[in-house]
């Protein structure tokens, strides 16, 4: 690629849908779950880099509302992960100013994954640098009719647009400039639909645990040649 990272040009707000966890392992002749053990390796990269460039916001899609489907063991070991994840990465994180929230009905998971993201939720509640949000038992429509049901409860009528993204889990956020999805699907999976309306969408065939800080600099490259007209035109 000719063109350089421009670092004056740093989307506000990347979104990353984490895919190929699980082909990388069959290719490699391991079980799943050493998939997403090496995504969770790609992922402490990633959060690091977006630090460097100066990345505002950075939410991951971790595990979606359709992801109970998958086997129990693959589930629990996912949930087992996030423990893992917490008590290997929150110290760092917190050291660097890196604020952690979820999007998502968190509610729902094992209560060891939930002690540990209240850990983390709480020592990180204060900080004011990256703002890490992790979409865990997420899901795009989930989110709207949560929205609507909240809307409703608290007597609203003619509600507008700006009603509705206030009553988000993202309230308060700017929409992702640019979704990234690895592992060379062409979908958004029911991610952000709401917020992704004019989104920049970078496609890549590398899987996930393959997604080197390279091949990220690489999809914000490739964001920052697109032409932005947010219905409008030059």
């Amino acid at each position: 690629m000719d063109r350089q990272l421009d670092l004056k040009n740093i989307p506000r707000h990347v979104a990353v849908i984490m895919d190929g966890n699980g082909r990388w392992a069959k290719e490699r002749g391991q079980i799943r779950l050493q998939g997403h053990l090496a995504g969770m390796e790609a992922l402490r990269e990633i959060v690091r880099h977006s630090q460097r460039l100066g990345v505002e916001y950075l939410t991951v899609y971790a595990f979606s509302t359709e992801n109970w489907k998958r086997p129990a063991d693959e589930v629990s070991g996912i949930f087992k992960l996030v423990v893992k994840y917490v008590n290997s990465e929150l110290k760092e994180l917190n050291d660097n100013n890196v604020r952690v929230r979820i999007l998502g009905d968190w509610s729902a998971v094992p209560k060891d994954s939930a002690d540990s993201i209240r850990l983390a939720l709480k020592t990180t509640e204060n900080n004011d640098g990256l703002k890490f949000n992790i979409a865990l038992n997420y899901g795009g429509r989930a989110e709207i009719t949560r929205a609507v049901n909240k809307l409703i409860s608290e007597g609203r009528t003619n509600v507008t647009e700006d009603d509705i993204s206030g009553a988000l889990y993202t309230a308060g956020m700017p929409d992702p400039d640019v979704i990234i999805r690895t592992s060379g699907e062409n979908r958004l999976s029911n991610f952000l639909i709401w917020q992704a309306a004019y989104s920049e969408i970078v496609l890549t065939d590398v899987y996930w645990p393959d997604f080197t800080p390279e091949e990220y600099e690489r999809c914000i490259i490739e964001y920052q040649g697109r032409d932005r007209r947010f219905g409008g035109h030059k």
